[in-house]
């Protein structure tokens, strides 16, 4: 029998995502909403109680408000907003965050889905802090280079059909030191500092890279660049959407060149550490709508419904 779901927010960049990975499978039937009551708090109320999970597309107020209209214990609510990811009642969607993970996936009921900037750090922080090689209190200084996709549909009409010549460079924001996934960065990785985080966004559609620089003088063990890539292979090594690529400078380049788009239209995270003895910088590549973001969503929903988790994702 096919598992009922709802996209609540379905005309966002990231709802029509889920949609697309869904919408060929035979395990899944999609619950309708016409699209004149898409803003009826009294239809999206019924097929949310109806469907055994709920994709919450919304901004953060919206997905407040969907969520608490959830009556039905069954139904498995995954969220994509900023609204939940560090809130303690919701399990949050990285099920390679840590061992007992995907457990708490199966059982949850509340999915708070991770921000893709997020995504890439966690991934390439939380290892180290978990492996007490890096302090809580690290400075963790680190930037995120990310295709304009991940702006939702303003930005992306503005970068395809209002295009003027500033945007044809990379442009750094949320230059205030307050980015909205920053909360998130420190609770899932369990930093006690506030990582100094600037993001740019490029003039292109899609594909993510989260750079991490490390003093190796501040470390809690002397370790090189080829034994930090090494702490992240033990991690990872059962992991089917992470690969951590060998420590090898010229293999891992292109004529010198880091390639951000490698991991486009696919649900993997790439990690590869640069560097020598004194300073070193991890690099996590994913695709900002794939692995961080739809992607990681219906793999989370694979997860909790007891399917393959790899189902209907590259």
């Amino acid at each position: 029998m096919a598992h009922k779901v709802f996209v609540d927010g379905r005309e966002g960049t990231t709802g029509l995502q889920i949609i697309d990975y869904l919408s060929s499978r035979n395990d899944i039937e999609l619950l309708e909403i016409d699209s004149a009551l898409r803003k009826d708090i009294h239809a999206r109320k019924e097929l949310i109680n109806r469907s055994d999970v709920t994709f919450l597309c919304l901004p953060d107020a919206a997905s407040k408000e969907s969520a608490s209209l959830v009556q039905n214990p069954h139904t498995c609510i995954i969220d994509a907003s900023t609204a939940f990811r560090t809130h303690p009642d919701w399990v949050y969607g990285l099920p390679e965050l840590a061992p007992g993970q995907r457990e708490l996936l199966r059982k949850a009921k509340k999915i708070t889905n991770p921000g893709c900037h997020a995504t890439a750090f966690v991934l390439g922080v939380h290892p180290l802090i978990a492996s007490d090689i890096m302090p809580q209190n690290f400075p963790v200084c680190c930037y995120s280079i990310t295709g304009y996709s991940g702006g939702g549909k303003k930005l992306i009409a503005a970068y395809e059909e209002q295009h003027t010549p500033d945007l044809d460079s990379p442009r750094h924001y949320a230059l205030g030191m307050a980015h909205k996934h920053i909360p998130e960065m420190m609770v899932r990785t369990g930093l006690s500092s506030t990582p100094v985080f600037t993001p740019v966004v490029g003039n292109y559609y899609k594909g993510m890279a989260v750079t991490v620089f490390i003093h190796a003088h501040l470390l809690a063990k002397k370790v090189g660049p080829a034994d930090l890539q090494q702490i992240f292979a033990d991690y990872y090594k059962d992991e089917e959407f992470i690969t951590v690529f060998p420590f090898d400078e010229e293999k891992n380049l292109d004529n010198g060149f880091f390639d951000v788009q490698a991991c486009n239209n696919t649900n993997k995270a790439d990690i590869f550490v640069f560097g020598n003895a004194d300073q070193m910088a991890v690099i996590t590549r994913i695709d900002n709508l794939g692995k961080g973001a739809s992607g990681a969503a219906v793999q989370c929903m694979n997860i909790h419904l007891g399917m393959d988790e790899a189902k209907g994702l590259v």
